[in-house]
């Protein structure tokens, strides 16, 4: 760890060439982003363990990620970004057995040996009317200049969902904010991902002064949890739906997004693999097009004074057929809140404290208690609860906003949803360079 440290107080003193402070229009954006994660589970007591449990010994497992985010104006209103990343290292007990997993730098990718790999790559055209203008200063994949209040634009190529939907003050970055995958989006939305959490398509966005509205048609993988994208479109797709209404609360600023989803593709149903096998259900085998996930999300955050915020969250899917892209939660609840530094004079530092209700539907339950796995989750049985999930961070601005330190607690009851197991304690520090 202390390594991996040195190399971030080397980067962060490097004069950055490429930020630019001023918001004149730039033709050109370039940053850069790593971020370390470190995390130690004591161990803990469980009457089972299955083949996709947390372990119960006592653990430690680093993750990295580091991002170079290119942008480019091309002409009149059009924009492409190009983002070559490296990920490595591991999640606890190789990203298994939580529902609500505590590290959202990793993926389930079955290696901890750094790879390469291009996680966004795509074009953007804005349409702009109107006098009203908003200055955007740069940032990663944000090129500074001024942008009309009133604008339509369509992006297409390889992102991230995160990218545009579900966005959230205070509970949406596990780079600089709380990190558990519960508090990164919805968690009962299903959100268009590879094992990576990218993706294809298409996302469309009309703007006006006080609201947005998104649209995204996008690509699915031809299994649970992998990187091959099905070719089939017309029968494995996903759409999503977002509505954000900004507005203002006794002279603070406040946001509220209601977002919805359908995803289409070969997926596996709960009930028919119960029906098939009663004693040991693979919901693998039950895989056929034609199968459906929906469901919804409703996301706010408000400030109450210039140094703290406050949001909630709460999302639903009909969990019916198996979880495909992001985690195995049909139903949660999350809220929190953030404080700024200032009252102790460390105005640049930041103090979270969140809590998460994380559920299944019956069909889910069902099948997991019938001995079943998930891509995630499944401890050969299952003594059904709400998982259940307190997080706590302080973030320290180390060096010139361009170095952050954050130690973080988790406290995680019914890991999984099963009363057998748990409760578990994760301590985490990571550190996070910009610039």
């Amino acid at each position: 760890m202390k390594k991996y440290l040195l190399y971030l107080l080397i980067i962060a003193g490097i004069n950055s060439a490429f930020a630019q402070d001023t918001v004149k229009k730039e033709r050109f954006s370039f940053h850069f982003q790593q971020t370390i994660i470190t995390q130690y589970k004591p161990g803990f007591s469980a009457s089972y363990t299955g083949l996709n449990s947390l372990s119960t010994k006592e653990e430690t497992q680093s993750s990295i990620t580091s991002t170079f985010f290119g942008a480019a104006r091309l002409w009149k209103g059009a924009e492409a970004y190009f983002n070559p990343e490296i990920s490595g290292g591991a999640g606890l007990s190789k990203t298994l057995g939580i529902a609500g997993f505590p590290n959202g730098e990793t993926f389930r990718v079955g290696s901890a040996e750094p790879k390469i790999y291009i996680a966004r790559l795509y074009f953007k055209q804005n349409f702009e009317w109107g006098a009203e203008k908003d200055t955007i200063q740069s940032d990663a994949n944000v090129l500074a200049g001024l942008k009309s209040k009133r604008y339509f634009s369509i992006a297409a190529g390889k992102f991230g969902m995160a990218d545009f939907f579900d966005g959230n003050q205070f509970s949406h970055d596990p780079r600089s904010q709380f990190m558990n995958w519960a508090l990164m989006d919805n968690g009962a939305w299903d959100y268009p991902a590879n094992t990576r959490g990218y993706t294809m398509g298409i996302v469309t966005e009309l703007g006006q002064p006080t609201w947005t509205l998104r649209f995204a048609l996008t690509m699915v993988v031809t299994q649970a949890n992998s990187s091959i994208w099905d070719g089939k479109v017309g029968k494995a797709n996903t759409q999503t739906l977002e509505y954000e209404k900004r507005y203002t609360l006794n002279g603070q600023k406040g946001t509220l997004r209601v977002l919805g989803f359908r995803n289409n593709g070969k997926f596996g149903d709960y009930n028919l693999s119960i029906a098939q096998n009663p004693t040991a259900p693979n919901v693998d085998t039950t895989q056929a097009y034609g199968r459906h996930k929906y469901g919804f999300g409703i996301s706010a955050d408000q400030y109450l004074s210039k140094d703290f915020g406050v949001f909630a969250k709460a999302s639903y899917n009909d969990g019916h057929t198996q979880t495909w892209f992001f985690t195995e939660i049909d139903r949660t609840v999350s809220f929190g809140g953030v404080l700024k530094g200032t009252s102790w004079k460390r105005a640049d530092d930041e103090v979270g404290l969140a809590f998460i209700g994380n559920g299944l539907s019956a069909p889910h339950k069902n099948y997991l208690a019938a001995g079943g796995y998930g891509f995630l989750i499944g401890d050969g049985k299952l003594n059904y609860a709400p998982e259940m999930i307190a997080e706590l961070y302080y973030k320290v601005n180390a060096y010139q906003h361009k170095l952050f330190l954050t130690p973080d607690y988790q406290f995680i009851v019914n890991p999984a949803y099963n009363k057998d197991r748990g409760p578990v304690n994760v301590f985490s520090i990571r550190a996070h360079v910009e610039f």
